[in-house]
């Protein structure tokens, strides 16, 4: 299993960045959700490679059925 972390970085300006790490599809965005909504308004968003990635959960949910 690979280790999740959700990154915030604040700039001297006060600028905030939440960066998600080890996740897959769109868990990302539901694992970032809260610390987003408490930061305030997304200005933008850059998608990783790991987000167009089917979830590891999907994946095994697939393989059961």
């Amino acid at each position: 299993m690979k280790t999740k972390i959700i990154e915030i970085t604040v700039s001297p300006s006060g600028e905030t960045t939440v960066q998600t790490k080890g996740f897959s599809g769109s868990t990302c965005r539901d694992a970032s959700r809260a610390i987003e909504s408490l930061l305030g308004q997304r200005t933008s968003e850059q998608l990783t490679p790991e987000f167009y990635q089917e979830s590891e959960q999907h994946r095994q949910e697939q393989e059961g059925a």
